[in-house]
């Protein structure tokens, strides 16, 4: 069967299309890093013997397998050997504390877990809590040397048949709310992913956030399943980044909002050639409309700006390039997306009020792996007896359909009985020539139950105080909103993936 003929298909494997494309066009391009490249062809013998190795060592449909380690050549090959294998691969993040990734290993239940030496010495003090079964993918002492480990070429890989309901993967969410939780994604998620249309085999995309994030997935599982090229950049730099794009003649890129922001200040950014361009994305962090407006003008291609969960549910999308007057918003619902909005009883509200953002789509979680209770609190269902997944998130739509999102839920500040968003006086502070970042959050305070307290990044050479700052704003805003207090910071704390941590400025900043 023809790639086309598979991507008409109601539901299929990524497996399966590569395989496609290695006998359509072997010599392609698949995916390269600083030490290595492999074509399709290439690309689809590794996945061979990753998944003989794999079912030679006892792995079976539905087992998992972890990885916690660098994006390489060798980390793409093993995520898509472990799907072949008829597995279910669990990416997780070498940021996260050892006891943490431990406890993910252990709750995921993993047979096998692919590491490096980095993400080994980091786990040596939790090394009796991991699978006995260990490889290293860049070929250290970490684990069993990955090339030794891989089955022979030509080695046999017993044909599995999938489910559409069966586990792809179990990605764990950042923690930045309190214990991860296992985010278990159905084969038929990732299915609907792939065949969405925003990549052809024309497609280069650089890849510089982490193969365990969500956000990367959704730009390098589409760019190989439809037979484009994937660059891996390991870990970002704006230089590099600039520098590979060039030399790729990259097509597309997935870059999280703080990842914009270090490239616009690149001194060496208009000198480089990017107009292969074709678009660009962005999710996972609040994106500035004047840091949109500015890639529009700098950056040849489109921009388009998505708003979804790993948790999948509802979906939206800016396309920037198309609708340069709403970019304060993240964008309409997508194609088969059914997005409304909540009050904290549970009922839809009316057009134009706010309300939490709920969603459903075609992409939507299992639920949380082990965790049916959690599960339980992330759902609402509608008046039509439909399952729908919560954001946590409030927004409001506009007379357009478009969405504008107020705050997290769990960041609104309740002070003297009056409701404060954190992104109304953080607006209002980035609207200050001297301010670079900021981030708005609450603090316990005796007098107020919740009291704001802002810490500002802000730009080089400036040299107001914190108090003039604190000062400034509080004269713009009502009464209520008043900062308590104002901190400046060299920057803020952020996941690897850009989300600014506000449980760590709120333990670091805590009220006396």
């Amino acid at each position: 069967m023809t790639v086309e003929e598979l991507l008409q298909q109601p539901f299929g494997t990524l497996p399966g299309l590569i395989r496609a494309h290695a006998a359509e066009q072997p010599d392609r391009m698949a995916v390269v890093d600083a030490d290595s490249t492999l074509t399709y062809r290439e690309f689809d013998v590794r996945l061979d013997r990753v998944a003989a190795a794999l079912q030679r060592d006892g792995l079976k449909v539905g087992d998992v397998a972890a990885i916690c380690a660098s994006a390489s050549v060798a980390y793409a090959t093993t995520f898509l050997g472990v799907l072949r294998a008829g597995g279910t691969v669990s990416p997780l993040a070498p940021s996260s504390t050892p006891s943490s990734l431990a406890d993910m290993v252990q709750d995921c239940g993993a047979r096998i877990l692919f590491l490096d030496l980095e993400t080994a010495m980091a786990l040596a003090p939790v090394a009796d809590r991991l699978p006995a079964l260990r490889v290293a993918l860049d070929g250290s002492d970490a684990g069993r040397p990955f090339e030794a480990w891989l089955a022979a070429p030509g080695s046999p890989v017993a044909p599995v048949t999938v489910q559409p309901d069966g586990a792809f993967n179990i990605i764990y969410s950042s923690g930045t709310t309190g214990k991860p939780k296992g985010i278990v994604q159905p084969n038929s998620l990732r299915w609907a992913q792939v065949r969405r249309g925003a990549y052809t085999e024309a497609a280069v995309t650089v890849v510089s956030t982490p193969l365990y994030s969500n956000t990367t997935l959704v730009s390098f599982l589409p760019t190989l399943a439809n037979g484009g090229a994937v660059v891996l950049l390991p870990k970002f730099d704006a230089g590099e980044f600039l520098r590979l794009a060039e030399r790729h003649r990259a097509t597309h890129a997935m870059l999280v909002p703080v990842q914009y922001r270090r490239l616009m200040q690149h001194p060496d950014f208009d000198a480089h050639d990017l107009s292969s361009f074709v678009m660009k994305f962005s999710t996972s962090a609040p994106f500035p409309a004047g840091l949109k407006a500015e890639v529009l003008r700098r950056w040849p291609g489109g921009l388009v700006e998505f708003y979804g969960m790993t948790e999948g549910g509802g979906s939206c999308a800016l396309k920037a390039h198309e609708f340069p007057d709403k970019l304060a918003t993240v964008g309409q619902p997508m194609d088969g997306h059914d997005i409304r909005l909540i009050d904290d009883q549970g009922r839809q509200v009316a057009p134009g009020e706010v309300g939490e953002v709920v969603g459903r789509s075609p992409a939507m979680m299992k639920g949380y792996h082990n965790q049916p209770d959690k599960t339980r609190e992330a759902e609402w269902v509608s008046p039509e007896g439909e399952r729908f997944i919560r954001t946590g998130d409030i927004g409001r739509f506009d007379s357009d359909g478009f969405l504008t999102l107020i705050d997290r839920k769990k960041d609104m500040i309740i002070s003297g009985g009056f409701n404060i968003y954190p992104s109304d006086l953080e607006a209002e502070l980035t609207a200050h020539p001297d301010v670079l970042e900021v981030s708005v959050f609450g603090v316990a305070s005796e007098a107020w139950g919740e009291t704001p307290v802002a810490a500002v990044v802000v730009r080089a050479g400036t040299t107001i105080a914190g108090a003039e700052l604190r000062a400034w704003v509080n004269g713009r805003v009502g009464k209520t909103q008043r900062i308590a207090e104002l901190h400046l910071v060299e920057a803020l704390p952020r996941s690897a993936i850009g989300k600014v941590l506000k449980r760590e400025l709120r333990d670091t900043f805590e009220l006396g």
